[in-house]
């Protein structure tokens, strides 16, 4: 199947992944991104076992391990003492010189993705979304909200959470929901005992991850009501009160440099899965768009690189695009469900919404999953 051009709603982790992807197959891409700016929050992000073997695939390894700092490790502790309950290295998927996982800085990870779309000859545009979008069998005609137009065989909305292309071509789908949680991050100078990821249970769960030889960033998981909005001014001061809940002295340390209000990412958990197709016509879905998960595996942002993988995997060897675009949900179901709805019912339990789970038996058989190829 020929494709002669495709257009990619939304310049995000997913968006640039899927136009790395398509142009490794020849297929001429263009990235309109909605931020002017194009910016991101400068706060971590961990990358497990297989966005690590992802950018390998898409030839942007070397450039990813070195802004990130890679680590094999996961430590669990409990209780108010910080007591160490288990501890478990992951498999090294791009090789074993390479790490199984990193910490990463977000505005680091667009850097990796945004040089290598630019490398490999895909258009990115900024500041425009789009206006209208019609297709008629042969294509897809597009204006934007800068006036200018254009035809495409494919439009791939990778647009998040609050999807414009989703509305458009579902305008019945489900509508995201809030969880009832939220998750706080601020970076910290890294403590010389943090090997890894360190994961800290209780009435709040909270984690530490290393970026850098010098830099980490705190996680921390919280119960708010529906209606909790956070301002930046004493955003330090809610996050250090709810942290201090955690009573493990491993966290507790840290309180004291989480001085900056700017410095505080709060979001509210919210999430969304569409059990039902995810393209209509020419126009296809993935990330965020689609399967928005909560942070508790850590695999949103994997889920969408691998989306992005697949689909243009799809699309290269397809006949038709109806034939590439089911494959492409077929592949992708399993691993995108098992996350979805994993991560959502350790939030319940966290919540007291569900009975107690065996968290460290749903996170080993997510991890296993994503271990396989995609």
């Amino acid at each position: 199947m020929h494709i002669s051009s495709a257009l990619i709603v939304g310049g995000g982790i997913g968006g640039l992944t899927a136009g790395i992807a398509l142009r490794r197959k020849g297929i001429p891409v263009e990235i309109i991104e909605r931020d002017p700016d194009w910016s991101v929050y400068g706060v971590g992000i961990i990358q497990q076992l297989n966005v690590v073997r992802a950018m390998d695939q898409i030839g942007a390894l070397k450039d990813f391990l070195s802004r990130s700092q890679g680590f094999d490790s996961t430590t669990i502790f409990a209780g108010p003492e910080g007591k160490q309950v288990a501890k478990f290295d992951t498999p090294r998927l791009a090789g074993p010189e390479y790490p199984s996982n990193v910490g990463i800085r977000r505005t680091e990870l667009q850097k990796v993705l945004a040089n290598k779309a630019a490398e490999v000859g895909a258009k990115v545009r900024l500041g425009l979304t789009v206006a209208t979008m019609t297709e008629d069998g042969d294509g897809v005609d597009v204006t934007f909200s800068d006036g200018t137009a254009g035809r495409y065989d494919v439009v791939i909305g990778a647009d998040g959470l609050f999807s414009q292309t989703r509305r458009t071509i579902f305008p019945d789908a489900p509508k995201p929901r809030y969880t009832g949680q939220w998750v706080w991050r601020y970076n910290l100078p890294r403590v010389p005992e943090l090997d890894g990821i360190h994961v800290f249970a209780g009435p709040c769960n909270a984690g530490l991850v290393p970026m850098s030889a010098d830099l980490m960033y705190m996680f921390l998981v919280t119960q708010e009501a529906e209606n909790f909005k956070q301002p930046v001014a004493g955003a330090a001061e809610a996050m250090r009160t709810r942290a201090a809940r955690m009573a493990p002295p491993q966290v507790a340390a840290q309180l004291v440099h989480m001085t900056d209000d700017a410095g505080v990412v709060g979001r509210p958990m919210e999430v969304i899965l569409l059990e039902g197709e995810w393209h209509k016509g020419r126009v296809v879905l993935l990330g965020d768009a689609v399967h928005a998960a909560t942070p508790h595996q850590g695999q949103g942002a994997g889920m969408a690189i691998e989306d992005a993988l697949v689909l243009a995997d799809e699309l290269d060897a397809a006949d038709t695009l109806e034939a590439a675009f089911t494959a492409y949900r077929t592949r992708r179901w399993p691993r995108v469900e098992q996350v979805a709805k994993t991560s959502l019912m350790i939030g319940d339990a966290q919540m007291g919404k569900i009975p107690p789970v065996d968290v460290g038996a749903l996170t080993a058989k997510t991890l296993a999953l994503v271990a396989q190829p995609i």
